[in-house]
Order: C-alpha cells, then sequence, then structure tokens
C-alpha cells in the first residue's frame, strides 16, 4: 500500500508555497501559466537534464476535476517567456478556477518525482503512484459561501495525472496523484494559527492568546479579515472582500509599457520594482535607469487607502481590538504606504511583518502545522484502536 505524504499547499495569486513531509522540502512557483504544445523547441535539448526543472515545467495534466482536460501547460517561470501566459482575474474564485488545480497537481507532481521519495511512491516503468494528506485553504469569502466542500470533492476519490513532457530530469516521467485526506481551511483561521502556535501546535506567543486581534491578509485577488476573540474567529464578523493588489500591479505594469515601451513580464516583476532593497522603483530604459515612482506611488496609494478604508470599517465595528496584523504578499508590497496614512490619520495600533518570508509564507506554514496536527490525531487514534500485540 502506498504511504500518504503530508504536503500543505497555498495556492496563493502571485506564487504557490508548498511546505512537504517532515519539513524536509519546499517549492515557491510563480502562479504563472500558459497553453503549449506537446513538443516545446529547445535550445540545446541535449543540455535539458543539466537544468534546474523548476525552469522548465511542461506538462500534460489529466484531472476529472478540470473543466479542461488533457492539455498542455507550461508552468511558473518558463510560462511568463510565453505570449499566452496567464494569471488568476480580479474577481476570480480561487476554488473554481482550473489555474488553481493546475498549480496544485503541478505542485505535488514535482515533489512525487523527487528521487528522495523513492521509497516512499512505488513506480512501475514510467508511472509514480503518489498519495498525499492535503492541508490546503480557500479565502474567507468562498468558505462562507460553501464552496471549500465542492473543491475538496472535486479533489477526493478520483485520480489525477500530471505527465512531464519537455522537463529537465523527469522528461517522460507520469505521475498518479491521489488523496488520502484533504482539509481546507479559511485563509484567515489560518493567519491566526500561524500567529500564536508552533508547529506542535503549542501556544508560543502568550501575549496575544487572548486579546481582540484583526488580522488582514491582503492577497492577488482578495482580502480577508478575520476578527478574533476568545481564541477563535468570529464567524459572523470575519469579511472577505473582492480586492486584492493583482489589479493595481496589473495597471502599473499597462502604464510602464505604455509611458517607457518596457513590456514586463508578469505582475510579479512589478513586485520586485517596488520592494527590491536598491534601485526601488526604478526600471532600465534602453539601458539607462529610469525612475517610475510616479506610476508606482500614485496606484499604490490609492489602494492603500481601500484597504485602511477597510480597516477602519472593520475596527469601528469591534472597537474593543486591541492591534490589527497586516499579513500576506499583498500586505508586504503596500506596507510602507499603509503606516504612512495610519500615521497621517487615526494611528492604529497596526503591525506588520518585517521578516518578509515570514509573510509570504505563513499560510503554507500554518497549513502545515494544521495538517500534522491532524495526522497525529488520527495515528494517535489508530493506535488505540489497534493495541502493539506482544
Amino acid at each position: 500500500m502506498t504511504k500518504s505524504r503530508i504536503a500543505a499547499v497555498d495556492v496563493g495569486n502571485d506564487s504557490v508555497k508548498a511546505i512537504f513531509g517532515e519539513l524536509d522540502y519546499e517549492l515557491n512557483i510563480p502562479n504563472i501559466i500558459a497553453r503549449d504544445t506537446e513538443d516545446r523547441p529547445v535550445i540545446g535539448i541535449e543540455e535539458l537534464n543539466q537544468k534546474n526543472p523548476l525552469d522548465g515545467i511542461h506538462i500534460k495534466v489529466h484531472s476529472p476535476a478540470l473543466k479542461e482536460n488533457n492539455v498542455i501547460f507550461r508552468v511558473g517561470s518558463l510560462a511568463t517567456k510565453s505570449n499566452s501566459a496567464t494569471e488568476l482575474d480580479p474577481g476570480s474564485s480561487k476554488s473554481e478556477e482550473d489555474q488553481t488545480l493546475i498549480m496544485l497537481f503541478a505542485t505535488l507532481a514535482l515533489d512525487a518525482v523527487r528521487a528522495e521519495n523513492k521509497e516512499l511512491f512505488p513506480q512501475t516503468k514510467n508511472i509514480i503512484d503518489a498519495n498525499y494528506t492535503l492541508g490546503t485553504g480557500l479565502p474567507l469569502r468562498e468558505v462562507k459561501e460553501g464552496k471549500d466542500a465542492g473543491y475538496r470533492s472535486k479533489l477526493l476519490g478520483s485520480v489525477h495525472q500530471v505527465e512531464f513532457l519537455v522537463t529537465p530530469k523527469y522528461q517522460g516521467l507520469k505521475v498518479n496523484l491521489k488523496f488520502n485526506e484533504i482539509k481546507v481551511y479559511p485563509e484567515g483561521f489560518a493567519a491566526y494559527i500561524n500567529l500564536v502556535m508552533d508547529n506542535d501546535l503549542k501556544i508560543i506567543n502568550k501575549d496575544l492568546i487572548d486579546k481582540r486581534i484583526i488580522i488582514q491578509d491582503i492577497g492577488g485577488l482578495s482580502t480577508d479579515i478575520a476578527v478574533i476573540k476568545n481564541r477563535n474567529v468570529d464567524d459572523d464578523k470575519a469579511q472577505g472582500f473582492n480586492l486584492g493588489v493583482s489589479e493595481s500591479l496589473e495597471a502599473i505594469r499597462e502604464e510602464i509599457r505604455s509611458k517607457h515601451g518596457v513590456e514586463l513580464d508578469s505582475r510579479r516583476d512589478v513586485v520586485e520594482i517596488i520592494t527590491k532593497k536598491n534601485d526601488r522603483n526604478h526600471i532600465m530604459v534602453k539601458g539607462s535607469r529610469t525612475s517610475v515612482h510616479d506610476i508606482t506611488d500614485r496606484i499604490m496609494l490609492d489602494l492603500a487607502k481601500k484597504q485602511y478604508r477597510l480597516l477602519r470599517n472593520v475596527w469601528q465595528k469591534n472597537s474593543q481590538t486591541e492591534i490589527c496584523y497586516f499579513v500576506g504578499g499583498g500586505a508586504t508590497v503596500l506596507k510602507e504606504y499603509i503606516k504612512t496614512l495610519n500615521n497621517h490619520l487615526d494611528g492604529y495600533n497596526i503591525d506588520f511583518f518585517e521578516d518578509e518570508k515570514e509573510s509570504i509564507w505563513m499560510m503554507a506554514n500554518a497549513y502545515y502545522k494544521l495538517i500534522s496536527d491532524y495526522t497525529r490525531k488520527v495515528e494517535k487514534a489508530k493506535a488505540i484502536k489497534e493495541p502493539v500485540k506482544k
């Protein structure tokens, strides 16, 4: 029988963050796909296997969960080089998009084919059978609408196949993915778990545990605001909004293209321009260092004002709140703008994570903690039912 491997996967709008096994492997792949043909042209095909598989993810995906089946895709970095690259659109539901599933399957398959997992997953000729216990999440708004149940049932009980086409090291391999169990968590709740508990779900932040907290999780397509009271998310007060950073990043990208004639590959390039340590808000135009401050500041400040308005409205309805934590990739991009607004306006007690990796990986870390705890409890229950025979 195939053993099940733990996977915690955050399919974020900017990228997929995944943690596997006993914290023994992690992946971060840009959330970009592009339709492609079976034989993509490669310069120096002989050296293909010397390259990093993550730079050349080229797959065919077969799954009953997909609206469009048996389609060939470039994924991640390779997709950014395509003219037909697609990123998730503002207003779309993560649980209903094929792209979410394609990214999830690709990420799991990239873990399954690793030589380190040879003993865990059986391989017959070129087919690997992989089984996962998955912890993942959806925006609060979608969970409140009950979409988590449909998303979970699409994945459970079926076999989903990823075939590696012209991918370094893995060309010709097929991975059959099955799920032992799937837990879908609301993103706001997951952020809280990550704030106050360690990997064994022991409390690490006693100062926060009994405080009234707001967690504002700014993603690419949506913003989740969780209100924490008595160590629980207040379901009635928690809200999800169709307001993320994607639309603003796209607007910046478009304005840079029309004003400076510079074509940026993806929204991720815009994020890099805004957040890089040196030469922030500058691009190269015909070899000259050029400021795009006027474009980025105007568009990002406008979005920060909208995010601040959301905070103000929620805080007014929860006046005994003690602190608001801004988390997620969008919070990293907007941090300086929101801080400036807050200093000039209401002066709420707000905080950001200075460690950008911690903020960006917060959801994946939380899903890992939750799914690991679930697995431990299941194994403990089994051990009680089946005592070891002497």
